[in-house]
């Protein structure tokens, strides 16, 4: 008997221990840090297909955004973070709330389907935004564009959906070297970044969108791979995102793999480990 109460003792310890370490695993992503996995090509060369890394979430405070969305659709679990905050929604404002700055790269909820997007903020509210052929326009004027030689990548399968990039030396085949023009955008607050080009398309022309008080004007790097503000939500885009929609601030990148996983540490990276995103 006592040999049984025993074991019975050790498995609600076990028990104790998991259900503690997955509060505190909540705790800490719902305040802090919320890991992401970068599953695109939009923000190209910024970040990578495969980029792991932490959003910093106290940069901006907090909303019904904050709470953690866990989506694994290979065992059936898709909990939203609406599911368990959706009271917190409605009001566009956040607790501890801290304005993003211009240029910053920050992971947010798309305002329709509620999935996390990842891009950077060009548009603060008021403000007026436009493409024209290419060129980034705020509030009438041309942003500083630089050219910046081209970028280069190896066509083959990306990331655990395996997508191949697109290129602007046409259709490249497995192995062959896809290149992209770069560019060096430079923001009215002095951020700079490239940004990469593939052709000439619908996005690079637009008319003049005035983002609404509360709301912000996202882009992605690499412009012409990129569903992002550039086109409304009627039509299937971003379109505006209101200030509760954001999740945090984007860092720095902890590791990347070239892989279909995360896991194949063999196909780590080497020179992006703790890379600073600007």
């Amino acid at each position: 008997m006592a040999a049984t109460a025993k074991k019975a003792n050790v498995f609600v310890e076990t028990i104790k221990t998991i259900v503690y370490a997955l509060l505190i695993a909540g705790v800490f992503r719902t305040l802090f840090f919320q890991p992401f996995w970068i599953p695109s090509g939009s923000m190209k060369e910024t970040l990578l297909i495969g980029d792991f890394l932490f959003v910093n979430k106290m940069a901006y405070g907090y909303s019904y955004a904050s709470c953690p969305s866990v989506n694994i659709p290979s065992i059936g679990i898709d909990i939203d973070a609406e599911d368990v905050c959706g009271f917190l929604k409605g009001d566009n404002s956040r607790i501890l709330g801290g304005e993003p700055e211009r240029g910053d790269v920050v992971v947010f909820r798309h305002p329709v389907t509620g999935r996390d997007f990842i891009k950077r903020v060009v548009g603060m509210p008021g403000d007026r935004v436009q493409m024209r052929g290419g060129v980034l326009y705020l509030n009438d004027e041309p942003v500083g564009l630089e050219d910046d030689g081209v970028f280069e990548e190896i066509v083959a399968p990306q990331g655990p959906n395996r997508v191949r990039p697109r290129c602007e030396n046409g259709p490249v085949g497995n192995g062959g070297t896809c290149l992209k023009s770069r560019q060096t955008e430079t923001l009215p607050n002095g951020v700079s970044y490239s940004v990469l080009n593939i052709t000439n398309q619908s996005s690079d022309n637009t008319g003049v969108y005035t983002v609404p008080a509360g709301h912000y004007f996202f882009v992605g790097d690499n412009r012409d791979n990129s569903s992002d503000s550039r086109l409304p939500q009627s039509a299937g885009g971003v379109g505006f995102v209101p200030f509760e929609n954001l999740v945090g601030r984007a860092d720095r990148i902890l590791f990347s793999s070239a892989g279909g996983s995360m896991l194949f540490f063999w196909t780590w990276r080497g020179d992006r480990f703790f890379e600073k995103i600007e």
